[in-house]
């Protein structure tokens, strides 16, 4: 790797200012740090339908602008008042819209759906949906919407049509909502076909599937209130796809041959309605078939390829069908050992491969406007930036568009010819840019300030250290305002270390929240480090932990650890670590596994023991604990309580349904039982992440108990 550029953007330069003359609060830090201390952006902002013309919605949220880039003049704004008095109701604010035509949008307000003109001004309200509905899922094609009510599924129209689709009784019966814990790129449970013909769902059997007791202390006597969680090798979800006929009435299911406990992945439809394709995946994750099936008989049709892998597969989006053409889809697949696109047609054919390289396609935008390149979104080889990349669909050449290194966020007008290009980096704050496919800038709609010019914050750095293999590992280093390199700094490590999560990257402050400028001000250098295991360094890099969690992880954390020890001005016998979720496993495996590496350890909903972890994520990385009984030994923080040196706080949610508090219960008891002495802080009613005015309080019980013990 060059020498990335190496301390490339280095410095945040732009807040090394003379105007610093305010400190910032730990209040501030919280609480402002997507509001006024975030940088200023465009809110909503999208290209039109059909036209080659942006909408934002202005900084009050009290207008829509529409206007063609390249032209100061708004070609249109729309008031608040005018929607309002059109639809006679009363809003305080423009909610976010979808534009469903070049001159009419629609939006939700309240428990309604509304359309509306805006070269009539008049609109009309579609359809309502009950208070009581969730994952509500409208459809502007057919003026219908989706929804669930507990358990069971429900489709709403016009003049008040309201249709059941699943009617079950039992609660174990689970219709339209999003299945195998989110996994697998899973985020909802229903999914209307292109034209609003079909609706598919998912629907899971959770009567095998174990109950966990969550403790409900605002009722008197407090109450218990049951989820269903699966642990690793025990009894799971069995998962069934339905296929409602809006036309019909009338509901199928797809006939899915295999194991009840398989997995069914990334629904996807084809373009003409007809077929319905599925992601198959073994519950041992090491075996993938993607099949088609008939969308109006829920047939099995044909299994179009498979996947193996001596670790696991890992689906994550559904087939992407190419426009103008019904018959060839692209697929995203880590096969090559990075995320790429594959190109098949609808009978199985292989026909190339369409992205290729050491970095990652994390999302497709569509094809620029002779449809011979397709335009995606990927990182570069480093990981720590990404760019729209033009790819021809012959030769996989592909050529980056924007000429500025950063995080980027894009959207693809309908021509494919211009990209809105939202981004920030290390010492930009936030730009939103119109660019061409060539990544000549057309304009530059803002340029956001620096939030924080009156604040007195350090530097940050990103750099590159090395494993004790050799492996580059991406590091973030913040130091306070008043940085004097003769003098020694107290160190907090922040670690998550987990796959599917990235702490560095080129972005706004490096990505590190406004809480840890707040610390470094206390005099302290914060350390972060990317381990092998994380996210958007290709598949080898994230699967090398496979069978042997906190093994690679606590290793990179040490190269972190020798690397911090070499410098002059680093205080080595004052070191915390801090971490949440995966972090608090790996902090707690730090103070437990390693013992006297950091003298204070603050660990936040931890996995302590595998076993107790859900099946889904848990077998994915350690098999079950009857095919893996060494690694989940080795892994299980309940068997190195003897070890502890130095002082730990534990911390955890009481309704945590992600992270059960059985893991740390279980960590406290082993300690008990051994004599040994900690110390444990509670979040009543808190589920896995505490926020809101309470996360004032976590921090700050996290940062007293680092500064108390160091001290």
């Amino acid at each position: 790797m060059k020498k990335f550029i190496l301390f490339m953007l280095l410095v945040l330069g732009s807040q090394i200012i003379f105007a610093q003359t305010k400190d910032l609060s730990l209040n501030d830090a919280i609480l402002k740090r997507f509001t006024d201390l975030a940088p200023k952006r465009l809110k909503d902002l999208q290209w039109l339908e059909k036209k080659d013309v942006i909408s934002w919605r202005n900084d009050t949220n009290d207008k829509i602008i529409i206007r063609r880039p390249g032209t100061r003049a708004p070609l249109r704004e729309i008031p608040l008042s005018e929607i309002n008095e059109a639809l006679n109701i009363k809003m305080k604010r423009i909610p976010g819209i979808e534009w469903i035509s070049e001159n009419s949008f629609s939006f939700g307000f309240g428990q309604t759906f509304y359309h509306y003109d805006i070269e009539k001004k008049s609109g009309m309200a579609i359809l309502e949906f009950p208070k009581e509905a969730a994952n509500v899922d409208f459809n502007w094609k057919n003026s219908r919407a989706a929804y669930t009510v507990n358990n069971n599924l429900y489709v709403v129209g016009k003049k008040g049509l309201k249709i059941a689709i699943t009617n079950f009784d039992d609660p174990n019966i689970v219709s339209g909502q999003a299945i195998a814990r989110q996994e697998f790129g899973i985020t909802k449970g229903t999914f209307w076909s292109p034209n609003g013909q079909y609706l598919a769902f998912y629907q899971k059997d959770e009567t095998d599937v174990a109950d966990y007791p969550l403790l409900d202390m605002t009722t008197t006597p407090g109450s218990l209130s049951s989820i269903k969680y699966p642990m690793a090798g025990q009894k799971s979800e069995y998962a069934k796809v339905g296929i409602y006929d809006v036309q019909k009435n009338r509901t199928i299911y797809l006939n899915v041959d295999g194991p009840k406990d398989q997995y069914l992945t990334n629904l996807g439809w084809g373009p003409d309605e007809k077929f319905v394709y599925v992601a198959v995946v073994n519950r041992g994750q090491n075996q993938m078939w993607l099949n088609k099936y008939n969308a109006q008989t829920g047939a099995f049709v044909k299994t179009l390829f498979e996947e193996k892998h001596d670790k696991y597969v890992e689906p994550e989006n559904p087939v992407w069908f190419i426009p103008g053409k019904k018959d060839e889809f692209l697929w995203l697949s880590e096969r090559d050992g990075f995320m790429h696109a594959y190109r098949y047609n609808t009978e199985g054919a292989f026909m190339g491969q369409v992205t290729k390289g050491r970095w990652v396609v994390k999302e497709i935008l569509g094809l620029e406007k002779n449809n011979k390149k397709l335009i995606v979104v990927g990182t570069d080889e480093t990981g720590l930036n990404t760019n729209a990349y033009c790819v021809n669909l012959k030769n996989a050449k592909a050529e980056a568009i924007s000429k500025s290194k950063g995080i980027h966020r894009y959207k693809l007008n309908s021509e494919g010819s211009a990209l809105l290009d939202t981004w920030s980096s290390l010492d930009q704050p936030h730009l939103a840019q119109v660019i061409n496919l060539k990544g000549k800038i057309i304009e530059t709609l803002i340029t956001a300030k620096n939030p924080l010019t009156d604040y007195r914050i350090g530097t940050t750095e990103i750099f590159d250290i090395k494993a004790d293999d050799g492996t580059l590992l991406h590091a973030r280093m913040i130091k306070p305002s008043h940085f004097d390199a003769t003098k020694k700094y107290k160190v907090l490590v922040y670690v998550y270390g987990g796959p599917h999560a990235q702490m560095v990257s080129n972005r706004w402050l490096a990505g590190a929240p406004l809480w840890m400028h707040y610390m470094a001000e206390k005099g302290y250098i914060i350390f972060t480090v990317d381990n092998r295991g994380s996210a958007n360094r290709g598949f080898e890099f994230e699967n090398t932990i496979h069978r042997r969690l906190g093994d690679i992880e606590i290793s990179d954390q040490l190269a972190g650890v020798k690397y911090l020890k070499s410098l002059p001005y680093i205080d080595t016998g004052k070191m915390a670590v801090h971490g949440w979720s995966y972090g608090g496993f790996m902090t707690t495996s730090l103070m437990l596994r390693k013992p006297g590496t950091f003298q204070v350890g603050v660990a936040g909903g931890p996995v302590t023991d595998w076993k107790y972890y859900e099946v889904m994520y848990g077998e994915r990385y350690m098999d079950t604990p009857e095919e893996n009984p060494e690694g989940y030994d080795k892994a299980s923080l309940l068997n190195h309580v003897k070890n502890l040196e130095g002082e730990l706080l534990l911390i955890h949610g009481t309704i945590d349904p992600i992270v059960v508090m059985q893991h740390n219960l279980a960590l406290i008891k082993k300690f008990v039982d051994e004599g040994i002495q900690i110390d444990f802080f509670a979040y009543p009613n808190h589920p896995h992440n505490v926020r809101g005015k309470d996360r004032i309080h976590l921090m700050d019980k996290v940062i007293r108990y680092i500064e108390d013990k160091l001290d």
